[in-house]
C-alpha cells in the first residue's frame, strides 16, 4: 500500500503565502514580569496572535509600570489580568481556572526576583499563583536582566533546580543592556521566542528518541579569495523543517550552508560553507542519524582550482575549469540499511520524471520536487508548490503554502511512512 494514501489528516489553510492559523485553536497565557525588556513581549504577542493562537497576558505590579494593561489588551483583544483579588466581578478562582484552560505558559520576560518565587515555591501574587498551578510542564521562562544578576549564584542555583524539575527555558543572549553595558542576560530575541512558541505548541512526540539530520541553504565555492559560486537558496525550507522536526519531538543537528536565518530553538547548528565540508560534516553525523533529510542546495560544480589571490580584471573573457562536488545523497544510498532518507528535487522541466529517476538513484524513501518556474515556489520565497513522492509511486500534489506549513506536512508524511513500515516489519515477524 502506497503511504501517501494513508496519512494523517491536519487542519490546515492551505493556498497562503503566510503561516496564518498555524496556531489556530492554541491557547498561550503570557506572564509578564518588572523587566525593561517587558516592551518586545509586545511584538511577540502581535507574531503569535498573527500565527492564529489566542493569547492573554497576565502582568504583575512592576511590569505595569513598563507597559500597561490597556496595551497588552489592546494586542491580545482579551482583558489584561492583573489583580489577585478582582474588583470586576470576574471569578475569584481565576488563578486556577486561567492556567488550567491554555496550552502552554510563557513567562516573558522573567526577573531574577520572579525566577527564585518560583524555584521556592513562592505564590503571593495573581501570576506566581497561575505558575504554581500551571507546573513545569507547561511553563516556559524567558530570563531577563543585569549580566550581574544572571550570574548571581543564587540565580543560577534557581535557574539549574527548575530546569531539573522540567520548566522549559529559552536563555538570555549577549547584547547591550539597559545599564549601557554589554553582556549575557539581554532577553532572547523574538525570532527565538517566537520559534520555540511555534514548537511547543504544536508539540506531539511521534519522534521522540528520533535522530534527524536536515540539511539547508547554499554552499559558496570560491574562485578566488572575493568571489564563489553559488546559488539563491535561503535555507528557509531545511530550518523549518528542523522546526517542524523538533516540534514532532526529534532530536534535531542542523548542516547549514552560509544563511541569515535564526537557528530553531533545541537545534544543534554545524555551520560550513562549501560542498565537501557539507559531506564531511554529514558522514560525521549519519552513523547515529535515523532520518536523513537533505533540503540544501549544494553546488553541482566547483573551480578546479581556487586562486589565493583576487584574480584580476583582464582585457579577455575568462573560461572557467569546473569539477563535480561530491554526490552527498548519492555516497549514502549503499550505506542507509534501516534510515530514512528523504531529498528534494528542484527542476525547471519534467518535474515528475526527473523526481521519480532521483528516487531510484540514490535510495530514497521520500522526495519532495518543486518547479523553480511556478509561481510562488522556488527559492528565496517564504511558500512553496510542491508534489511529495514516495518510493512505492505514492503522488501527493499540495498547493501553495507556507514553508513552515509544508515542513509539517512533510512531517505528517514521514512519521506515515515509519508507521508503515513498522506495521510491515511486525506483520512479517507474526508471519
Amino acid at each position: 500500500m502506497k503511504f501517501l494514501k494513508t496519512r494523517r489528516k491536519r487542519k490546515r489553510i492551505l493556498n497562503s503565502d503566510l503561516d496564518m492559523g498555524i496556531l489556530s485553536e492554541k491557547k498561550l497565557l503570557i506572564g509578564v514580569s518588572g523587566g525593561i525588556a517587558s516592551y518586545k513581549v509586545c511584538e511577540v504577542i502581535r507574531q503569535l496572535t498573527d500565527l492564529g493562537a489566542s493569547v492573554q497576558v497576565v502582568l504583575t505590579k512592576h511590569a505595569a509600570n513598563f507597559v500597561t494593561a490597556l496595551t497588552f489588551e489592546t494586542l491580545t483583544n482579551q482583558p489584561a489580568l492583573t489583580e489577585m483579588f478582582p474588583e470586576d466581578g470576574m471569578v475569584a478562582t481565576r488563578h486556577i481556572d486561567v492556567p488550567r484552560m491554555v496550552d502552554r505558559l510563557l513567562i516573558c520576560p522573567a526577573t531574577a526576583n520572579l525566577i527564585g518565587k518560583i524555584a521556592n515555591g513562592i505564590a503571593d501574587d495573581l501570576l506566581s499563583s497561575m505558575i504554581m498551578v500551571a507546573g513545569a510542564e507547561k511553563t516556559t521562562v524567558c530570563p531577563a536582566m543585569n549580566t550581574d544578576m544572571w550570574f548571581n549564584p543564587i540565580v543560577q542555583k534557581n535557574v539549574d533546580a527548575l530546569r531539573e524539575l522540567g520548566y522549559s527555558f529559552i536563555d538570555p543572549g549577549f547584547g547591550e543592556l539597559a545599564c549601557r553595558t554589554e553582556g549575557i542576560g539581554k532577553l532572547a530575541s523574538v525570532e527565538r521566542i517566537v520559534s520555540r512558541m511555534r514548537i511547543e505548541l504544536l508539540y506531539s512526540n511521534v519522534f521522540k528518541g528520533k535522530n534527524f539530520l536536515i540539511t539547508a541553504g547554499p554552499t559558496r565555492e570560491f574562485l578566488d579569495p572575493v568571489r564563489y559560486l553559488t546559488n539563491a537558496s535561503s535555507g528557509k525550507m531545511g530550518y523549518a523543517l528542523a522546526e517542524a522536526a523538533l516540534s514532532r519531538g526529534a532530536n534535531v543537528k542542523l548542516i547549514t550552508g552560509p544563511t541569515v536565518l535564526d537557528t530553531p530553538e533545541g537545534a544543534t547548528l554545524i555551520e560550513v560553507n562549501n560542498a565537501v565540508e557539507m559531506e564531511e560534516a554529514v558522514k560525521i553525523s549519519y552513523p547515529s542519524t535515523d532520518i536523513l533529510v537533505m533540503a540544501a542546495a549544494v553546488a553541482d560544480y566547483a573551480p578546479i582550482r581556487a586562486s589565493r589571490s583576487k584574480i584580476k580584471k583582464g582585457k579577455d573573457d575568462l573560461t572557467l575549469g569546473l569539477r563535480r562536488t561530491p554526490d552527498i545523497l548519492g555516497s549514502l544510498a549503499k550505506s542507509k540499511e534501516e534510515r530514512i532518507h528523504v531529498g528534494f528535487a528542484m527542476e525547471t522541466e519534467n518535474l515528475i520524471a526527473n523526481a521519480r529517476k532521483k528516487i531510484q538513484e540514490k535510495n530514497l524513501d521520500l522526495i519532495v520536487a518543486n518547479n523553480l518556474l511556478v509561481e510562488g515556489a522556488g527559492f528565496e520565497t517564504d511558500t512553496n508548490v510542491v508534489t511529495i513522492i514516495d518510493r512505492e509511486g505514492g503522488e501527493m500534489s499540495l498547493p501553495n503554502m507556507s514553508k513552515r506549513e509544508l515542513a509539517l506536512t512533510i512531517m505528517d508524511e514521514v512519521a506515515a511512512f515509519v508507521g508503515t513500515r513498522s506495521s510491515q516489519i511486525k506483520s512479517a515477524i507474526h508471519v
